[in-house]
């Protein structure tokens, strides 16, 4: 997919309406930029609820007997 957009006089970039959609972007919807060359990855903030569970989802992660920070020091 291909589109195009115009950085306005106050610095913002509309996001094309086939790239909102596809990617399910919501207004109000939060993002961090990561620079890469000459250009930028743009990513969503992920929320809680996607964020749940995820180190279950690794292969071989521990899930009891994990180092703390209390031990340490």
């Amino acid at each position: 997919m291909t589109a195009i957009s115009t950085l306005s006089s106050k610095y913002q970039i509309s996001i094309p309406k086939g790239v909102r959609e596809a990617q399910h972007w919501e207004a109000g919807q939060e993002f961090f930029f990561i620079p890469k060359g000459n250009g930028v990855l743009m990513m969503p903030v992920p929320t809680l609820e996607q964020l749940a569970g995820i180190a279950k989802s690794v292969k071989g992660a521990k899930v009891t007997g994990y180092r703390d920070r209390k031990d340490r020091y």
